[in-house]
């Protein structure tokens, strides 16, 4: 059987994008795994799928697995990679659209300079929606791991993060820090884990893992979930950009039951085929 696919990246955090309006390809943990091993398979963060919308109020339904085999709730930087995918295979003459995630609506705009401009959403703040075992909503919250306390942030964009404001992110164990918090009993469907430091109040920098994965060359809602817990804190403007080490996200929220916004590149970097 031949599949075929599109390679695209958000500021280096890489995905293969597939077609299912016009093939008709039945995806498992299997089929995902082996999409997403770099050494055995084409190599990626997450395999995104196109789809029909279930949702009559939406143009497309938009689905996100990790390299794990795992189907998860959202991805902003495969957000903009979705849109312009669905504008270069001319599957849509309009240069805005909604699409349906498993647990929300998105509205993806493709502008002039051919960046993707994504309404986010509100933010998720309530502990039991996050989801994150707190008694009540706080602005910090301590969490112990292996004998130390560490002061978070817990928000959701859809997908639960904590977040973390360091001073010198090169001394940070990305990954073996994130790993263990990531799988913390107090987030029961785990979590995103990001590790930031505040350059300025219109600039932060941001390093992130990301739960079945690790970490990651980007996360446009690690940069969304860290930026409004910045503003919260008040370490951030309205208005920011988010340095990660595939480049720069820039950021938009003015203040509680309002969407983020997030502006970014979508790069497709080539087509292929690939037989299972």
């Amino acid at each position: 059987m031949m599949i075929k696919f599109t390679k695209m990246h958000g500021l280096g955090n890489d995905f293969v994008v597939l077609d299912l309006l016009s093939h008709n390809i039945t995806v498992n943990k299997a089929l995902i795994r082996r999409l997403a091993d770099r050494h055995f398979g084409i190599g990626c963060d997450q395999v995104l799928l196109v789809e029909h919308p279930t949702d009559p109020e939406t143009d497309f339904r938009y689905r996100i697995f990790n390299q794990d085999g795992n189907e998860v709730e959202q991805c902003g930087n495969g957000a903009r990679c979705f849109a312009k995918y669905v504008f270069e295979k001319n599957l849509t003459g309009k240069t805005s659209i909604t699409v349906q995630t498993s647990n929300t609506r998105l509205i993806l705009e493709l502008q002039e300079d051919q960046e993707v401009r994504v309404n986010m959403g509100i933010p998720i703040l309530e502990p039991e929606s996050i989801p994150f075992d707190a008694d009540q909503r706080e602005q910090t919250y301590r969490l112990e791991h292996k004998d130390k306390h560490f002061e978070i942030s817990a928000v959701s964009m859809g997908n639960p993060h904590a977040i973390l404001f360091v001073d010198d992110l090169r001394r940070v164990r990305v990954a073996k820090l994130g790993r263990g918090l990531c799988h913390h009993p107090r987030f029961p469907e785990q979590a995103n884990i990001n590790f930031a430091r505040v350059r300025d109040p219109e600039n932060f920098d941001l390093r992130v893992f990301e739960r079945g994965v690790g970490e990651t060359m980007a996360c446009g809602t690690g940069a969304c979930a860290t930026f409004v817990a910045g503003r919260l804190r008040n370490l951030l403007t309205d208005c920011a950009r988010a340095h990660l080490k595939g480049g720069v996200l820039k950021l938009e929220w003015q203040g509680e039951e309002t969407p983020v916004y997030m502006t970014g590149p979508a790069t497709t970097v080539y087509e292929g085929q690939i037989r299972l």
